[in-house]
């Protein structure tokens, strides 16, 4: 027997028959001696309609804690149906929403972008677990959560998606399955070109920043509790079958992914290359990189101005990279001199936060650099990871005190 965490979208409950064709597809399951518990989105759009009505009436005058009571109506009405409509095909149910005692997601008191209390999470989770046992499946709200003082607070956009991986792992799941409007992770955006792909699996890892760059298909807060014995899986509410293949998520979020800092072991040297309107310069840039790759010097990072390019390479490839770059440089018109710079330490920060949702992240990392007197020679940054490069004799006491922002 195994425990099958099943998520629908919003689109996937986007009418009457969808819901039922849903519904259905969790009956099938349970008839075959699986466990199945269900995390379902608000009806699609009833969320921005809900919050549309709310502006018109109130404007701007709404509360946080309003704010969270109103939206959480889609995700408490979209339960009852969903739960309603399993019972109509004779199976037991139960809908679990934050005014029920078993609701197992415990949070802090932020309305609109609550933290998880994951201890208070997990053992009240077994109140769930205990449901299942009895044959019934229970039906819980996605996206919502649970004040200190018994308040309905949000889990912020991609909420639904967080509740099913927290839930699987919660619970110790076999399987979690996310049921929405595409057959699964594509090679790219399918409605910008014809010919991508499905894929028939993807690492966490992968799909993390694949989510964090803009991808739709599934929020990358929810991969943080993606447990290493877990299956998980991608598939389109169309199917109307929970074993349609789909696009694997493979792997385990590894807890030192979530926040780490680390430090090249070697020095990194800067080679900046000047010259006059070299944006403007088409292949330029190919012609720079493509000389170094054909000598097998590889390249850590580049960054590019108007009038210069600066790239970033391991010390003990830097002389030779140095003369290679030299004689492009004579060879190119457009490119007048280049330097080496001195050696650098290269410290990559990697964390959550950077997903454009934490304003002033960066300069909580470079405050306390700045503090001690400590030069920041080039910074890069991502929506997964900043990038710092600092004198070579700076970089323990550097990465220490970045390190210590995160703990």
């Amino acid at each position: 027997m195994d425990l099958i965490v099943v998520k629908f979208g919003g689109t996937s409950v986007g009418d009457g028959s969808r819901i039922k064709k849903a519904a259905q597809s969790v009956v099938n399951e349970y008839m075959k001696g699986n466990q199945v518990v269900v995390v379902v989105s608000a009806v699609n759009k009833t969320t921005d309609e809900l919050l549309g009505l709310s502006n018109d009436a109130i404007g701007g005058n709404l509360t946080d804690k309003q704010k969270a009571e109103i939206m959480a109506m889609g995700e408490l009405t979209s339960a009852r149906l969903f739960s309603a409509t399993i019972e109509s095909l004779g199976v037991k149910s139960e809908f679990i929403d934050p005014y029920n005692d078993l609701w197992p997601i415990i949070t802090d008191s932020n309305s609109l972008e609550a933290k998880i209390d994951f201890k208070t999470t997990n053992k009240k989770s077994d109140g769930i677990k205990n449901l299942v046992n009895q044959g019934i499946i229970p039906v819980i709200c996605g996206f919502l959560g649970k004040g200190p003082s018994g308040e309905i607070t949000t889990l912020g956009r991609g909420g639904s998606d967080i509740s099913a991986f927290l839930m699987g792992h919660c619970l110790e799941a076999n399987e979690i399955i996310i049921v929405t409007d595409v057959d699964g992770v594509m090679s790219t955006d399918p409605n910008k070109i014809e010919d991508a792909i499905l894929l028939d699996e993807i690492s966490v890892e992968e799909m993390r920043d694949l989510a964090t760059h803009g991808a739709q298909v599934l929020h990358p807060h929810a991969l943080r509790y993606k447990d290493p014995l877990i299956t998980a899986k991608i598939i389109n509410f169309a199917h109307g079958d929970l074993t349609a293949k789909g696009t694997r998520i493979v792997g385990p979020f590894e807890k030192d992914m979530l926040k780490s800092v680390s430090v090249h072991k070697n020095p990194i040297s800067l080679i900046a290359i000047v010259g006059e309107g070299m944006l403007k310069k088409v292949g330029l840039l190919a012609k720079i990189t493509n000389c170094l790759a054909d000598n097998r010097i590889n390249i850590f990072g580049i960054s590019a101005g108007q009038n210069s390019i600066t790239a970033f390479v391991d010390k003990q490839d830097s002389e030779k990279a140095y003369h290679i770059l030299h004689n492009l440089v004579i060879e190119t018109d457009v490119l007048s001199s280049l330097s080496l710079g001195t050696d650098t330490a290269m410290i990559t920060v990697v964390s959550p936060d950077f997903t454009g949702e934490t304003p002033g992240i960066i300069s909580n990392i470079t405050e306390p650099l700045r503090k001690n007197n400590i030069n920041i020679v080039e910074i890069s940054s991502s929506q997964t990871a900043v990038v710092l490069y600092v004198d070579w004799k700076d970089g323990e006491k550097a990465f220490n005190l970045v390190k210590g922002v995160l703990e």
